[in-house]
């Protein structure tokens, strides 16, 4: 049974996936920092500012879950599937994620991420030339 709002449903799981891509994005940073790559420095500026953008979002997120009394919590994982809970006034609802389905998902806002730190790092040169 449904018991999370759609509109509940998307703050809710962006808040998750959106978790899981600046966990991704540590460690690409930390790979890059520690790699032997001869130019860093605008790798890394990417993946800070990308990580700057994800981690204003996902605290704009968690406002929105506090207002709406929303939550979500890891239940367990497996090699195919991962299962949240899904909290919404007081309601539980879980759902099971397709381990490579949730991959895709992250994938997709690290990609939306990257496209937003690009587009910011284009102005900025604009604006100084």
């Amino acid at each position: 049974m449904r018991y999370l709002t759609e509109e509940e449903f998307k703050i809710t799981s962006r808040f998750l996936f959106l978790s899981m891509a600046i966990v991704v994005l540590q460690k690409d940073l930390q790979h890059i920092e520690n790699g032997a790559f001869k130019i860093k420095e605008p790798y890394i500026k990417l993946l800070r500012h990308m990580d700057s953008l994800a981690k204003n979002e996902r605290k704009n997120l968690r406002s929105q879950m506090r207002k709406g009394k929303l939550d979500v919590v890891f239940i367990q994982k497996n090699d195919t599937f991962s299962t949240y809970l899904f909290i919404a006034r007081g309601y539980e609802e879980e759902r099971r994620y397709f381990n490579p389905a949730v991959r895709k998902k992250v994938e997709n806002i690290y990609q939306e991420l990257m496209i937003e730190a690009l587009k910011d790092h284009a102005r900025f040169l604009s604006e100084a030339y």
